[in-house]
Parts: C-alpha cells; structure tokens; sequence
C-alpha cells in the first residue's frame, strides 16, 4: 500500500474512533463540619484528619468555598440544583425543590452516566425522589452507609460511567461521648464562651469529625479500586458545626467549608486555589467535567478553569440565605461575602434567634448553652457573647481581614458607611433577581415539617 492511501486509512480509523469514556465522578459529603476541624487547612487541628490530608495531597484545596445556606436541606438543594435556594425552592430546612426544578440525575443520565446515592445526599429520604438509579442508607445516622457503598461499588457491573454521591452522618449529632482530646487541649474559636462544657462538647465533636474522616478514607479508596485511579473525587461539607454561631448562622464559621477536588493527570496535586467557590458551581463543574456544557440559566458557574490551572479567579462575591426550620432555627438573614468584608441583613431584628443548640436536648448543645448562661450571671463577656447570640441587629458589617472571627460589627461606623452602603446595594439587587422580598417572602413559606416527619426525615 503507497504512502497516499495509509495516510488516508490512518484519517479513517482516527476519525471513526469513539470518543473516550467520560470520567467517573464521586461526591464525598460530611455533615456539619467547618474548616477548623480540617488539618489540611493550617488551623489548630482539633483531631488528626490524615485521609483529608491525603486527599489535599492529590489535588487542589480551595480556601473560599462556602455553602448557599447554612442548614441541611437547602444547602443540599442547592447543591444538587445548581441554584440558589430561592430559586430551586428549598429555603426551610426539611424542604425540598419545588416541581419541575431539574435535579442532579436527569443531567448524568442524559449524559450515558449511571447514578447513584448512599447516605445522608438530598436531606435524607427526599433522595428517593430525586432519580438516582440507585439510592439507599439515606436514614437519619444510618453510620453503615459508607461500608455500604464501599460494597456496592465492590459488586457494580455496569459498564456506564459512573456519578456517585456518598454522605456520611459524621459529624452530625449526636458526638460521640468519648474522645481522645482532651478538654484542656482544644483550641476553642474566639467566638465561643470559655466553659468546662463547651471544651467537653468540643472533644466530642473531634471524635465525631475522626469518624467523618475514617468514613472518607474508607470510600476514597473504594473508588480508587473499583473505578481506577483516573476518578474524579470531591471532597466537601454541608455547612458548619452544630455550634453557637456556626450552624444555623451566615457567619463564616457556618458557611466555609472544606471543599478538594483530586483527579489525576488533570489538577496538580497538592495544589492550593483563593478562588471563591460556592456549592452552586459543583454541579456546572461536574457537568464539564463529563463533557457536557453546563446550562447557562444555573445559578452556578463551573470551576473547571480553576481545577486545571488556567485562572485562580472565579467569583467577587458570594450570597447566602438561611431561614431555618419551624420553630427553633426560624431566624431569616441574608448576607453577602467578598473576598474582604462580610454583610448580613438580619430580616426580624425584633425577634430572638433560637436554634437546636440553645432550646434542644442535651446531646444538640444545649449543656453547652446552659453553661454560657451560667456563666453570663457573673462575667460580662460571656453575657455579651449570649445577649449577641439571641438578638442581632438589622445590619451587620465585618472586616474579615482585621476580623476573620466577625466579632466587631462595623454596620454603624461613619469611616465604613461608603462599604456597608457598596454591599447594601449588591444584596439588594441579588435578593431583587431572585425575586426575594425578604421577611415577605420568608413569612409567606409553609412549614415542612408535617411531610418530612410523615416521610421520616430528621436533620
């Protein structure tokens, strides 16, 4: 055969080759950890995180992600939406998107993927709802759920590429009453009263976060064994701790999470990116990933960019909302964050802020909170640290570079006023896109709770 014709025969066969096989994705979630539980992150580890070290180590951690909201339900919703709560429909913890919002599974199917879901993904049960092919172990601390998808994945025989969303309970409450740490070790954050009970609830919460750990070791390496070594893993948290100011709260200490992503021969590992990242953007990103254009009517925008080393920016500012659940967590703010300053909008001003940790049972903090209280009788910074916690002003203004813990509000400082009315304007256009009225609209959402608890939901 001349020269002329295998070069043409070599244009055939290139040209009629299939196109390769997307990668597998897997999603790794924790419940309820914030980023100073997380060693790769340089704060006082609070308990060893050796496999999140590792998974740090593979790939890029990025030191400004954070949640839409700072509760279960709508911060998965948004999660796997790729919208902002008000748009998708979930707001009140317990809620789900409302009909017709596409969901994480319809955008893999169409794209040849098999999709799967075990443990706490969607807010418990509402995952059976979603269109996985396959979902189970969604009970409230159903802590089997990661061997179980360990051996799922070790059983799998589809030859479809894969998207796998796996979610510990860890370290949800209740903590594990026993700990390693002990009290008189624990780094307590600026924000927290100093009492013999927070530092016990502290050591309880570092063994919860040692177990969300074992948990994510224990599926990396499922993965890595079952899909091969070319998997995309994503590693990432809900929201914050259960903790006064975390949890239920739009300070940072609620909304930045850990968020790495590892895939090889595509992101440089051991690599470190300031780019601001919401929860929003994963799903555009795992969209790209698999080949696909994300749809641009997403509230997200994708990060692949930023994984593969082409840009270290992505977003100027994120927004965040919270309204809770009915009645303990109802406190609606909005808030939004650059990359310097913090501004939050306290929509009732006029209400106390109540949450599981001060009106709950032993094991949600209220011992915890009970000790604060106690304390508040004879020290005045622990009382004005519980007078904080329970009333809020209406605006509130941090410096995160001078204040990263966001105890001095700014909100009333002539020298800020051209800031705080810069940020003003930002969120109210944000809320006006959204079509958000604030104490409006958060006045007219119906409570969940009636059909979670029918459907056996907690969380």
């Amino acid at each position: 055969m001349n020269l002329p014709a295998l070069l043409t025969l070599s244009i055939a066969v290139v040209a009629s080759a299939p196109d390769p096989k997307p990668p597998n994705i897997v999603v790794f979630l924790v419940d309820d950890m914030d980023l100073s539980s997380c060693s790769p992150y340089g704060a006082k580890p609070r308990v060893a995180t050796p496999n999140m070290e590792r998974i740090a180590a593979d790939g890029m951690l990025f030191t400004h992600a954070f949640v839409a909201s700072p509760s279960c339900a709508p911060s998965r919703a948004a999660l796997l939406t790729g919208l902002d709560p008000m748009r998708n429909g979930s707001m009140l913890n317990h809620s789900r998107p409302k009909p017709g919002v596409k969901l994480w599974p319809a955008y893999f199917r169409e794209l040849g993927y098999e999709t799967a879901a075990v443990g706490k993904t969607a807010h418990y049960a509402q995952v059976t709802t979603y269109g996985f092919d396959h979902a189970s172990h969604y009970t409230y601390h159903d802590d089997a759920c990661v061997e179980a998808a360990a051996d799922w994945l070790a059983k799998r025989e589809s030859d479809k590429p894969l998207c796998l969303i796996v979610g510990t309970n860890w370290p949800h409450v209740p903590w594990p009453r026993r700990s390693a740490l002990p009290p008189e070790n624990v780094a307590l954050p600026p924000a927290l009263v100093d009492t013999p009970a927070t530092r016990l609830a502290i050591t309880h919460y570092a063994a919860a976060v040692a177990n969300a750990d074992r948990d994510l070791g224990l599926l990396h390496d499922a993965a890595r064994e079952h899909l091969g070594p070319e998997t995309v893993f994503i590693f990432t948290s809900d929201h914050g701790a259960q903790l006064p100011f975390g949890k239920w709260d739009v300070y940072d200490a609620g909304v930045r999470t850990p968020l790495i992503v590892a895939w090889p021969g595509k992101i440089a590992p051991g690599s470190k990116t300031d780019a601001m990242a919401s929860w929003i953007d994963l799903l555009p990103t795992c969209l790209e990933i698999a080949g696909a254009k994300p749809p641009e009517d997403l509230s997200g925008r994708s990060l692949l960019s930023v994984l593969t080393g082409t840009t270290d920016r992505h977003r100027d500012e994120v927004y965040l909302t919270h309204s809770g659940d009915l009645p303990m967590n109802r406190y609606p703010l909005r808030a939004v964050r650059t990359r310097d300053w913090k501004y939050i909008r306290n929509l009732d001003p006029d209400a106390e802020h109540h949450t599981h940790i001060d009106k709950g049972v032993a094991g949600d903090g209220r011992v915890l909170w009970d000790s604060w209280v106690a304390k508040a009788e004879t020290d005045p910074a622990a009382a004005a640290t519980v007078a904080h916690y329970l009333r809020r002003p209406a605006e509130e203004l941090y410096d995160l570079n001078a204040d990263p813990a966001e105890l001095r509000n700014l909100a009333d400082a002539p020298e800020h006023a051209a800031t705080r009315a810069e940020l003003r304007a930002k969120l109210d256009r944000w809320m006006e896109s959204q079509g958000d009225r604030g104490l409006e609209t958060e006045r007219a959402l119906s409570d969940p709770r009636v059909k979670a608890r029918a459907n056996g939901e907690a969380g």
